[in-house]
């Protein structure tokens, strides 16, 4: 297409890895390149033993995609694996085209969508602690350089010159996040005193979550069909169909092999998650690599340590796949996001879970305890009300969350 980049993906199969992990790795490295605006032109693999320590390929592999790259008239080349400095130099030198991994394709996804102060800091902290290890410009010059009369003060290379520079801006980046973390905290211990019940959107990248939470919250978040088209938490609130109100967070989407320098750097985003009461993991069930992106999630949500909260599986895309659709996990709904009975239907399960796991409770309030009424059908999910003229009351049963302060109350 009109000027977008020409780009030659190239990966390697080790021997004994999983087939299909590896061709649906390969897959989102292509739809990866299409979110950043490149064309796939060739996908180039080799089955190796062992990743070649110099040149990632065999040197015969490498000097083989420098010669389809001229044929095919490449700009890029993106390798499926992060490549250290050394077999990127290397890889540089033979090919004579750019060259660039997994990695550094996410923070370039990563850089372009962060739109808040703090995703725009989170995605420059990960980028510089990427690019640290790997300035090379003047490597050889300051090999030579063994020290001694003439090599210091003034007369450092611009490498140093630029790692100082990249140290002092990590340090500053640190200093202005602990401050955002600092007021997440805040604004996260205000919700808790409270009492506001949280539900998490969490899954694979462009599963459809912020299409179910623009759906649940009646408000409006980025909604593209690309990878990562959400990276900076939203919030908002929902009701149940018995009242029950809800506050729910949309969060930035999980993939395979997410660079550890962005799960370190979106670490007070994804903290979201473990402050939930509650999780909605959703699931693209029309991609054929499901079974392997919810397991990308579980393992993400063990590594968050959000592995024991209570969750819900939507497969959302129902319109794509059929009836024989077999799900991993349970409990579960099938939906469309963009369907407004689906979603009404999914509030309902969402309540149905709720009730499976709260106490039931039963009580009589006065017709004129307004208050406490209002309190239960937003705090409560009130199952029966009934009222008794003559007693001047309601009866009044439900549910009600055991960790809640109006559990207590009712008890009494």
């Amino acid at each position: 297409m009109e000027g977008q980049e020409r780009v030659l993906l190239a990966a390697c199969y080790l021997h004994g890895d999983d087939e299909e992990r590896f061709q649906s790795s390969l897959h989102e490295l292509q739809a990866l390149t299409e979110t950043a605006k490149g064309d796939v032109i060739q996908v180039v693999t080799q089955k190796r033993t062992a990743i070649h320590p110099s040149t990632y390929l065999g040197e015969g592999k490498i000097k083989e995609i420098k010669q389809l790259a001229e044929e095919q008239d490449i700009d890029l080349i993106i390798f499926n694996d992060e490549l250290s400095p050394g077999q990127m130099r290397n890889i540089t030198n033979i090919t004579d085209l750019r060259v660039i991994d997994r990695t550094q394709l996410i923070l370039d996804i990563f850089a372009s969508r962060a739109k808040t102060k703090e995703g725009k800091l989170q995605v420059e902290l990960a980028q510089l602690q990427y690019m640290l290890p790997r300035l090379y410009g003047k490597g050889i010059e300051l090999s030579r350089l063994g020290g001694g009369i003439g090599t210091r003060g003034p007369g450092e290379t611009k490498l140093e010159t630029d790692r100082r520079h990249i140290q002092r801006r990590i340090t500053e980046i640190r200093r202005q996040l602990t401050t955002v973390v600092k007021q997440r905290q805040q604004y996260r211990r205000r919700r808790k005193e409270n009492h506001a019940f949280q539900i998490a959107i969490v899954g694979y990248t462009n599963a459809g979550k912020s299409t179910l939470f623009n759906q649940l919250t009646e408000r409006y978040s980025a909604e593209e069909d690309q990878l990562f088209a959400t990276l900076d938490p939203l919030t908002g609130k929902t009701r149940l169909p018995n009242g029950f109100k809800a506050i729910i967070s949309d969060t930035v989407g999980f993939i395979q092999d997410l660079p550890t320098t962005l799960i370190a750097a979106f670490r007070s985003t994804l903290e979201e998650v473990t402050e939930a009461d509650f999780i909605l993991h959703v699931v693209d069930g029309s991609s054929k690599d499901y079974p392997d992106h919810e397991k990308t999630v579980h393992e993400l949500l063990a590594e968050l340590g959000a592995e024991n909260i209570p969750a819900l599986t939507v497969y959302n895309k129902r319109d794509r796949f059929g009836e024989s659709f077999i799900p991993h996990s349970h409990p579960f709904a099938k939906i469309s996001a963009l369907n407004k009975y689906d979603v009404e239907m999914l509030k309902e399960k969402i309540e149905e879970t709720l009730k499976e796991q709260w106490e039931f409770y039963q009580l009589h309030v006065p017709i004129r305890d307004g208050k406490l009424i209002q309190r239960l059908e937003e705090q409560t999910i009130i199952e029966y009300r009934d009222i008794h003229e003559e007693e001047e009351q309601y009866l009044i049963s439900g549910f009600v969350n055991p960790e809640h302060p109006i559990f207590r109350q009712l008890k009494e």
